[in-house]
This record gives structure tokens, sequence and C-alpha cells, in this order.
């Protein structure tokens, strides 16, 4: 392999190792891969069928030896069809050449070798390759991730969830949270996003070359080829889509990556916030020895983690939005337009896969500063003007908004005692008034810590 100092892409170059589970996926050995068992399965599955006399049942041996194919498809053979398709030019028709030639010597196969490929388009064989390799990516890797992920914003919810924090809603001062609650916010809206992309159905079609099965009822017309068809794809745990053109339209992707897209962009939300709370001094980060946070300033401590998430996880959403858009348009019956950007799933999920890394690296260095939170707390007493407010009203006082922005609005002086001199004068019930007299920006949390405990 290219040495990863002169790799074209970071993927390949400086996050190579991040990425070495996707590899074997969405490299184009394993699309290859993915062709030749595509290939295989629907020969077996021809075979299999005794309304097709012309290709009779194979043997168990033959069966195993097409399997082990399958299954056990190398690098090396990889390159041997590489090195077809630098003579017909067309990279699904080297695979059907490659089977020819490999199983020349077998009777059985070489005599049903038509069978290979037959009635398809490359389409039939690359959209499921596709699909394979989209299921594999999605529940293999990437979800698995995003579980680690969710799970670990769990454990950081329920572990801070009774630390007051006070909250900056645009920025500024506002009623306080937890610190676990704000944690809790973004686990629950992952885990809503991951239990929405489990679902999300992964379609194939094997219709031939314009989705209506011509070349199939020409040579066996009283043949069923559409439930012939569907019980194959679903033998592959995928689910039939009935109605195409030469290509599956490519929908069930859109719908992936757009929802891998948001579950990025609540992480991008996360990053942002963590990177703030770190300006703040909510959080510190933990030291390791030997690190440089500047090449000029020795004291910095940079969020690295976090920005690296936050730029990866825009070229993922960049590429998987493109996706997106681009894969359902096709023009008439077929053009090429996709065959060219399917190669790049891989980024996409490349970028997304290195971003959750990072955030999660990120999250393992986090420190709470609780004096920090406490002072910032302690420094606020006007954010208890909408608690003595709301009580005003409960208890009909007039205008008990406008008082008390009378008081607050803009005034950074507002302190302990000059609200308790406030609310001393308010005409209220004992209970209500000691109540207020009693609260404090630490304790005005609402509940915040139950909430974070039970997500």
């Amino acid at each position: 392999m290219t040495d990863a100092l002169n790799a074209l892409s970071p993927l390949d170059g400086r996050y190579a190792k991040q990425a070495d589970n996707l590899r074997p996926i969405f490299s184009e050995y394993g699309l290859i891969k993915r062709r030749v068992f595509i290939e295989v399965n629907w020969l077996l599955y021809l075979s299999n069928d005794s309304q097709l006399v012309e290709i009779s049942g194979f043997s168990k041996q033959t069966i195993a030896e097409l399997k082990k194919c399958a299954e056990e498809f190398s690098f090396k053979d990889a390159k041997s069809i590489k090195a077809i398709e630098k003579i017909t030019n067309h990279d699904v028709k080297a695979v059907e050449y490659w089977l020819k030639k490999k199983f020349k010597n077998n009777q059985e196969i070489s005599k049903a070798s038509e069978f290979i490929h037959f009635a398809c388009t490359s389409e039939d064989i690359n959209n499921l390759s596709y699909a394979l390799l989209i299921k594999d990516g999605l529940h293999n890797e990437l979800i698995p991730l995003l579980q680690t992920f969710h799970e670990t914003l769990r454990t950081l919810a329920k572990k801070y969830s009774s630390i007051p924090m006070l909250a900056r809603t645009h920025g500024q001062t506002a009623s306080p949270t937890t610190l676990g609650k704000e944690f809790a916010n973004v686990a629950y809206r992952l885990k809503r996003q991951l239990d929405q992309l489990r679902k999300k159905p992964i379609l194939g079609k094997m219709n031939g070359a314009v989705g209506n099965f011509n070349a199939h009822m020409v040579s066996f017309p009283k043949k069923n080829w559409n439930t012939f068809s569907k019980n194959f794809i679903q033998s592959l745990e995928l689910q039939f889509n009935p109605y195409t053109t030469q290509i599956e339209p490519h929908d069930f992707m859109a719908e992936i990556f757009n929802s891998i897209s948001l579950i990025n962009t609540i992480i991008i939300d996360l990053n942002r916030d963590l990177w703030g709370y770190i300006s703040l001094g909510y959080f510190n980060q933990k030291l390791k020895k030997n690190e440089v946070g500047s090449s000029t300033m020795p004291h910095k401590v940079n969020p690295i983690d976090f920005e690296n998430s936050e730029g990866n996880l825009g070229l993922a959403n960049a590429i998987l939005r493109h996706l997106a858009d681009k894969l359902p348009i096709s023009r008439f019956q077929r053009d090429l337009t996709d065959s060219t950007v399917l190669r790049n799933i891989g980024i996409g999920f490349g970028y997304s896969f290195i971003a959750y890394q990072a955030c999660l690296k990120g999250l393992s260095k986090l420190e709470v500063n609780t004096k920090k939170l406490e002072d910032d707390l302690n420094a606020s007493w006007e954010v208890l003007a909408e608690p003595i407010q709301t009580v005003m009203r409960k208890h009909g006082i007039k205008n008990p908004y406008e008082k008390l922005k009378a008081l607050t609005r803009g005034n950074k002086n507002i302190s302990k005692a000059s609200l308790q001199s406030f609310i001393s004068k308010l005409d209220i019930p004992d209970e209500d008034k000691s109540m207020l007299l009693n609260l404090s920006p630490s304790l005005y949390i609402g509940n915040a810590a139950q909430l974070a405990k039970k997500i």
C-alpha cells in the first residue's frame, strides 16, 4: 500500500487507522467481493429451481466450491478481476468472465456457465452489491459505534445529573439547568434518530435491463419471475423493490444518508456546546504528558477533539447530502451519473466514523470544574427574576414582569441582598415568600436532575 504520507485522502493517510474497520466494506475490493457474492448466489438460486431444467441441480461438492469462492474471496482474486477489467473496460463483465475462467474445470459449472449472469444487467449485480455494502457498513460498524456514543452520553447524564449549571440562552445568563440534563438532551435526540436509522429498509431489485423481466420472460415465459426475484432478494435479507427502471432508484439510500446527516448535525451541535463550555471554564481537559497545545503558547490546552469532530462531520454531511440529492435522479430509464457517485459512499461513512471517535475521545478527557460552575451561578442572581415574577403572577400582583424587568434587565450588579430586599416587600403569603427568600441560582433547577437520571 502507498505510504500514508503520500495518500490523497486523509481517510487513507492521517486517519487511516481510525477508518480501518470500514476499508474491507467500502473499498473497491469490498465492492468486487460483493459482486462475486451476488453472481454466485444468483447462479446457485437458479440451479435450485426445478422449473429451470437447463441448469440441473449442482452436487454438494460444486455448491460448496461456489460458496467457498464467495466467502473466501481474496485481495488476489480482486486483482485478477481488475486485470480482466483492463481488457473489457467493464467492471461487472470482468466478474462474469473471472467466474467462468475460475470454474472452467468444473464440468457441472462449465456446462451451465452461461447461467452465470443469466438475464442480468450490470445494475442487477451492482444495486444488490451496494445494498449489502451499505447494510454491512451501517449495521456492523456505524450503528454499533453510535450506540457506544449514546451509552456514553447516558452515563455522563446520570453521573452529572445533579450538578447545577447556569444555562446560556442566546449566550446570556439564563435559568439554571444541570450538567447531566444537558447531556441527557443530546442522548435523547441521538437515540430517537438511531431508532429510526435501524428501521430504514434496504432495497434491491433483480429484474433486468429496464425493470420488466424482458429477457427472463422470453427465455422462460411460464415462470413467475417476479416471485422468483423477490424470494432471491429476501434470501439476501434485503427488501424487494418491484417497480424500477434499469436501476433501483436509490430512494432508500437517500433516506439513510439523510438520517445519518441529521445524526451528524446533532453531534455538531454537541461539539460546539462542549467547545463553548470548555471556553467558559466549565470543563477542564485531562493533560497528557509531552502533548503540545500551541507551537508558541505553552499554556494552551485546546479542545481539538471536538474541533476535529465538527470539521469531519461537516465533510461527511457534504458528501452524504450530495449522495441523497443526486442518487434518486436518473435520466429516463438509466444514466451513469450515479455510478461514479456511488463509489463515494465510504467517504461519507468514513468521515462520520472518524468524527464519532474524535468526539468520544474528547468526552473521555473532560473533567468538571465545579468551582467555576458554582462561581458563575453565585454571580448570576438575576436569573431568579423569572421565579419571583412567576410567583407574583400566581398571587395576582399587577405587572410583575415589568417590575422585575425594571429591577434586573441589563443590570450586572444584581445581588442576593437586592433580590431579597425586593422579595421582603412583596404582598404574598409567608410560605411562598420564605420559599423565594431561600431560593438560590443553584437550587433553581426544576426537574433537571430527575430527567437526567431517567434517560
